[in-house]
């Protein structure tokens, strides 16, 4: 064919394109990534629990569990892992969003790494984010703070939600949209509000677009704050304790597939006897709100799952949920007499606020209405005069079948549930994944789907390589590659190869104690192996102190450096 043919065709291909021939559609999914907030392993149906999660077990149903997926054991450093596909020390994240004076630790999310929005938006995804940000610092006493990586400036096209890591959920404080602080509206419950600006995001999307849908909620970390047509849902039905909550899950759990026989029920961890515990009537009040709280964020996710549909999404968006880490066995606010949170505030103090006054404290000293805040032993939770934990008794609850707690990094410190759901291109309908992975294997996952491209170098500045592996292949029941896992928060650092895991908690008295478990016969982690495997753990550690030299992980005892 001649030149002048080419020239000629190619005409009437842009007279084509002008006169309004379709133009290829984007057959890239859409992606939903919801994170929940201080929940534990086995909390929601689908994974054992007693609370009524009907929406995430119908995505269950409707797709994979994966049942050894991991978090990092804390919500800062969780959150920096997802949102960029890296270690959270990486990220800048190596402990909260408190500065100790070094690029791994200064709390403030890397100009060296990028997020997935980041990532996505330049391979042509709208990007929005409804939820819980921190990852980085929150300063509510400066005239003008420095907002570089706050959603907008790190890949969000539009943000709805906290700067800040925790608050009330009827006046949160750093409440933000875009870019601007703002005040809550009247009759504002922040689970609802987080759900209603997903929607809107998704309704609001321009047709043909293909968007990423970043959901982090606040659900259930504490306050215990839920609606109380929520709560009468579960009124009483924890009256008989969180000792046969624990056998009643472990049993569920068995009957689902999720566990194995030979993985025991670990003891305890000192929890006394239900049947011994004053303030029961109390006790069980505590967990009625946590279970309403979760059950509305079920709701809201509805909500969502109901907005892709009606707009035709359903088939083709990818939805994640998992954990940011195990339940919190902080018992905030459990002080023996029920007193203001503040010790410039009496219990008959009033002082109201301004509908459009900033809320700046974590721990509002007043409602909104004017009430002083309250916590204390026997204190009714559930509204927005109360400040309180759920405790460790249910939080060991939470996380059956295994031990310890968020900030750990035993199994119930960073063992979460993953769902994903994505019909079109998931032929596989409720089936376990049971390979290991971890957060860092979102972004990996994500830039696979969007056939994104990570970049070398973003804005100037030269980017860490992704740390994760893309799930993609285990869609398609295919084993994702072998690879060494690693953790470190507040000194608890782990270090999983194969089938074993390699745990120790920090002690500030004395020398690291290693345990080894083999997570095969034994994921509950109830019998040490390290006596009698001295060169697996020798073998191990040292894999972990390389790792830990790599990253930049401080040495908690002396403060100074991994050397």
């Amino acid at each position: 064919m001649s030149k002048w043919k080419y020239f000629y065709f190619g005409w009437i291909a842009l007279l084509l394109v002008g006169c309004g021939a379709p133009a290829s559609k984007d057959e890239r999914p859409n992606i939903v990534l919801i994170m929940s907030d201080d929940m534990g392993y086995s909390d929601i149906g689908c994974f054992g629990g007693v609370i009524e999660t009907p929406v995430l077990d119908g995505l269950a149903e409707n797709g994979l569990r994966y049942t050894q997926f991991y978090n990092t054991a804390r919500c800062c450093p969780s959150r920096a892992a997802l949102l960029t596909g890296v270690y959270p020390h990486q990220a800048g994240i190596g402990h909260m969003v408190n500065d100790h004076g070094n690029d791994i630790y200064n709390g403030d999310l890397s100009a060296k790494a990028v997020t997935i929005a980041e990532v996505l938006r330049q391979a042509g995804y709208a990007t929005y984010m409804s939820g819980k940000w921190h990852v980085t610092p929150y300063k509510p006493n400066e005239a003008h703070p420095s907002k570089e990586n706050w959603p907008l400036q790190r890949g969000f096209d539009r943000f709805f939600g906290t700067i800040h890591g925790a608050g009330s959920f009827y006046d949160p404080n750093s409440l933000t949209r875009d870019n601007d602080f703002i005040a809550p509206s009247k009759d504002f419950y922040y689970t609802d509000a987080i759900s209603d600006n997903a929607v809107s995001f998704i309704e609001n999307n321009e047709p043909d677009t293909p968007f990423f849908l970043y959901v982090p909620y606040t659900a259930a970390h504490w306050p215990m704050h839920a609606k109380p047509t929520d709560i009468a849902k579960y009124k009483g039905k924890f009256d008989s304790g969180w000792d046969v909550m624990r056998v009643e899950k472990y049993a569920q759990m068995l009957d689902l597939g999720l566990l194995r026989p030979e993985w025991p029920l670990p003891e305890k961890d000192g929890i006394p006897d239900w049947e011994e515990t004053p303030h029961q009537d109390w006790y069980s009040s505590l967990m009625e709100v946590y279970a309403a709280m979760v059950d509305n964020m079920d709701q809201g996710i509805g909500r969502i799952m109901s907005a892709l549909e009606a707009k035709g999404l359903q088939e083709n968006t990818l939805v994640f949920f998992l954990q940011d880490n195990g339940g919190c066995a902080e018992e905030f606010g459990f002080r023996a007499q029920i007193e203001p949170n503040h010790k410039d505030v009496s219990m008959d103090s009033i002082r109201p606020m301004g509908d459009d006054e900033l809320q700046t404290q974590m721990v509002p000293k007043y409602t909104r209405d004017g009430k002083p805040v309250l916590s204390g032993i026997g204190l009714q939770p559930g509204t927005a005069d109360t400040y309180l934990g759920y405790g460790k008794p249910w939080a060991n609850a939470s996380n059956i079948p295994f031990r310890m707690y968020k900030h750990w990094v035993h199994e119930g410190g960073i063992a979460t549930p993953l769902i994903v759901h994505w019909p079109k291109g998931i032929a596989s309908k409720n089936e376990f994944r049971n390979q290991p992975g971890h957060l860092i294997d979102i972004m990996a996952t994500c830039v696979d789907v969007a056939n994104a491209n990570y970049p070398k170098n973003y804005h100037t500045n030269s980017i860490v390589p992704m740390e994760g592996i893309s799930l993609v292949p285990s869609f398609e029941k295919k084993p994702l590659q072998e690879r060494t896992l690693f953790w470190e928060h507040e000194g608890n650092k782990a270090v999983r190869s194969g089938n074993y895991k390699l745990v120790s908690k920090w002690n500030e008295q004395s020398e690291y104690a290693w345990e080894l478990y083999d997570m095969n016969s034994d994921r509950t982690e109830t019998k040490d192996l390290s006596l009698q495997m001295p060169e697996k753990v020798k073998e191990m550690e040292q894999l972990w102190q390389d790792w830990a030299k790599k990253v930049g992980v401080r040495n908690w005892t002396t403060k100074e450096m991994v050397e």
